[in-house]
């Protein structure tokens, strides 16, 4: 699980959407969960993209291996890529591989367009071949050259972001989300451990409790808090906030009134990096100084 942020990120959106085009509570509801479970589809695709890099390479290796006049690197080609540790651990990966099974449109071809130009981008870049020169192989190095991978590949690569809104137009919303997902998993991975399960968003019944409560409570008690919002506000009207920072606002005042034992700087710590991925440049500051004014008249802790 990467923490209750990413179910508040998704409240966020999911309100968002219903202001505007408003639908009954329980399609809304449904839409969120539906949204939140996209987002592991998106995961699992990313790493079945690593996974077939992977293969790609050692289709490569073989192909070399049966021409008919072979260079010693073919003849002897550099395994280290394909013997990546960590890499051998998403390929290998239970979970990754039961859900696959089951999602077939997860996988990739590997004639596929953006792995075949991503894989020569890779093994045409200094890192990659600083890498496939070094002679020792801890599972260190390996760790840290295909989070290094990962970053300038695929979380940065545009290329990959377009394929994601053509293919299914939520993970591009929910794109940086997964990359967290997919960081945190490389880090996890332990040597002599084996890796068998993956995060989730919603790690429990208690998530899943905490997002539905959250997106119904801000709903029924929106008037109310957008009052609160509008008496915080100094020389400026309600009507000329942004939608989003009203949405991000009016839910952060929401979990502050509705869920008591979360402490109050945590919520706005988190409303406030909500607003850095969704909102206007100085939004965070705007959100910062709201929610800052609020929790000192309430003397909420």
């Amino acid at each position: 699980m990467l923490g209750r942020r990413q179910i508040r990120e998704k409240v966020v959106e999911t309100l968002y959407s219903y202001y505007q085009n408003p639908i009954k509570f329980d399609v809304l509801e449904k839409n969120m969960l539906n949204e939140i479970d996209k987002i592991y589809h998106l995961y699992i695709y990313q790493l079945n993209f690593m996974v077939a890099l992977k293969e790609l390479a050692e289709k490569q290796i073989e192909i070399g291996k049966k021409k008919y006049l072979r260079t010693d690197a073919e003849l002897h080609p550099n395994q280290r890529f394909i013997n990546n540790q960590v890499l051998k651990k998403i390929e290998e990966n239970a979970e990754r591989r039961s859900f696959t099974a089951k999602h077939r449109e997860l996988t990739w071809e590997m004639h596929d367009d953006l792995l075949v130009k991503t894989f020569q981008r890779i093994t045409a870049g200094k890192r990659y071949q600083d890498f496939m020169k070094e002679e020792d192989q801890s599972f260190e190095q390996d760790q840290k050259f295909i989070g290094k991978l990962f970053l300038r590949y695929i979380a940065e690569n545009e290329d990959f972001h377009e394929h994601l809104e053509e293919k299914e137009m939520s993970w591009a919303d929910d794109f940086h989300i997964s990359n967290s997902m997919i960081q945190k998993t490389i880090g996890f991975f332990k040597e002599d451990q084996p890796s068998n399960t993956l995060i989730k968003m919603i790690k429990d019944q208690e998530d899943e409790e905490f997002a539905k409560k959250l997106l119904k409570e801000s709903l029924n008690n929106w008037e109310e808090s957008e009052k609160k919002l509008e008496d915080k506000l100094e020389n400026w009207d309600l009507e000329r906030v942004a939608l989003m920072d009203k949405i991000i606002l009016v839910t952060a005042i929401t979990e502050l009134d509705r869920f008591p034992l979360t402490p109050s700087r945590v919520i706005i710590n988190e409303y406030i990096e909500i607003s850095k991925v969704y909102a206007t440049d100085r939004s965070n500051i705007f959100v910062n100084g709201i929610l800052d004014k609020y929790t000192k008249e309430l003397n909420r802790i």
